[in-house]
């Protein structure tokens, strides 16, 4: 979901540093009506774009903002300014900031990447398109994937009047399920790898389960791009705006190698762990995190300094979907802080119901519940952290997860990764392409109608995988 953790930094999507420090604040302590705040920022997003569309456009950032203080500032009346502050801090320091800044280093040099030349959006093409951003998010994780190709599918469809299920499947795809089989593609997997699961792990154990749910949406998408398409052919046609004269090609290929690049600096900050750390009002950061997010600014720099003006201009790059992304996730996650504390406190927590699902009447763990307690509260709240919770109800021992409760294990992962599609703050790209998609003009369903889209495509998928891999 969201990628509201530093390991946000690593999803590609979205993967950083370790997400909680050693001192957090009891979630024990708190009720549910401390996610007051997290609900009405949810439905500003999900009902002001409808009710009120240009306050919302002028107006968005200051409506996070109020969220955001609706939450510190009686969050700092009732426990102190010192434990607020603290919260705050530590949610930005190890988690928002590297959260933006990989987005920006991806969104910066993805934008200095222009696929030529009109493909022209025939089902044939535009599911060619999808599967490739499936394959591909899974290696330069599901942010890359959708900031290379989320233009070059708006281009082969922009003289088509039923568009807006190519996004919507898009989001379903390539921002979320295709990052499934390796930690770079998605923050959940990455932290799991980063606990002590194999890098391979997911590989063979959500491979089956990526493949039925990715193919049935490909051959689901297909035959309802044709039966759109069906349909505008006695109609008349929208002027194409993109022209047939260029080759179909590649420009801005001297980005590639920054992609590589960001990768690398992720990986790094996996692997090299110098033990120095930086302790900034009771939040240590380690140095591997600051040389991580450094590296990936000095990338974004490069990018825009190497990339011509003219490929930026085809490409329709401006900065608004990074900046609304900005804007609006600091207010999430800022309102999301007492969530994540209440999951972690676990059965002394007031989520304790919810918690104790996952465990049957035998003591034994009950995966039907891993998987869907998972991936419905990574819907909507961090899939990284609430990931790293679970797994460690679960036990938190990787070798006693990859081995007899492999299929515990399974279940964690398939939920938080699958079931980020969800919802449009389900995981950072999804809203990202949202952005891109509304300033190319599609007219995208509203919060709730993206929801619908969901509950009708993917639902049933994720019931199909529950009966086949995990009852």
């Amino acid at each position: 979901m969201v990628r509201v953790t530093a390991l946000v930094v690593l999803a590609l999507t979205a993967g950083s540093s370790p997400a909680f420090a050693a001192e957090l604040f009891d979630g024990s302590r708190l009720s549910l009506f401390w996610i007051v705040p997290f609900a009405g920022i949810l439905l500003s997003i999900a009902i002001f774009p409808l009710a009120a569309p240009k306050f919302w456009h002028h107006h968005y950032g200051k409506v996070s903002l109020f969220w955001a203080l609706a939450f510190v500032l009686p969050f700092a009346v009732v426990y102190g300014p010192a434990t607020a502050g603290a919260e705050v801090v530590h949610t930005a320091l190890l988690e928002y900031i590297p959260f933006i800044i990989l987005l920006f280093a991806l969104f910066t040099v993805a934008g200095g990447i222009l696929i030529t030349g009109n493909l022209h959006g025939s089902p044939g093409v535009n599911t060619a398109i999808l599967g490739i951003g499936t394959f591909i998010a899974s290696w330069v994780g599901t942010t890359g994937a959708s900031m290379v190709l989320i233009r070059p599918l708006l281009r082969a469809n922009d003289n088509r009047r039923y568009n807006v299920h190519t996004v919507v499947f898009f989001i379903f795809l390539v921002s979320n399920i295709g990052g499934s089989l390796t930690p770079l593609g998605d923050p959940p997997l990455f932290l799991g790898f980063l606990k002590g699961v194999d890098f391979f792990w997911t590989t063979t154990n959500l491979l089956a389960k990526t493949l039925l749910v990715a193919g049935i949406l490909l051959v689901v998408f297909y035959f309802l791009d044709c039966w759109f398409y069906a349909r505008e052919e006695n109609l008349p046609h929208p002027k194409d705006p993109t022209p047939d004269t260029d080759r179909v090609g590649i420009r801005g290929k001297q980005n590639f190698p920054l992609l590589i690049a960001i990768i690398g600096a992720i990986l790094l900050s996996a692997y090299w762990k110098p033990g120095v750390e930086f302790n900034i009002y009771g939040t240590p950061v380690p140095l591997q995190s600051i040389v991580r997010d450094v590296l990936l600014l000095v990338i974004a720099g490069v990018s825009l300094k190497i990339t011509p003006e003219y490929i930026h201009k085809r490409n329709g790059f401006d900065w608004h979907p990074i900046v609304e992304v900005a804007k609006l996730f600091a207010g999430i996650f800022a309102t999301i802080i007492p969530a994540i504390a209440i999951l972690r406190a676990g059965s002394d927590g007031a989520l304790a119901p919810l918690v104790a699902l996952v465990t049957d009447d035998a003591g034994q763990p009950s995966n039907v519940w891993y998987f869907w307690l998972t991936g419905i509260l990574s819907s909507f709240l961090d899939n990284a952290p609430t990931y790293l919770v679970f797994f460690n109800l679960a036990g938190g021992d990787p070798q006693e997860l990859m081995g007899p409760m492999a299929a515990t294990l399974a279940a964690i992962s398939a939920g938080a990764v699958f079931m980020g599609a969800n919802s449009y703050i389900g995981n950072a790209p999804n809203f990202m392409v949202l952005s891109i998609a509304k300033h190319a003009g599609v007219k995208m369903p509203s919060f709730f109608g993206y929801m619908g889209w969901a509950a009708v495509f993917l639902l049933p998928c994720f019931a199909l995988v529950t009966l086949l891999f995990f009852l």
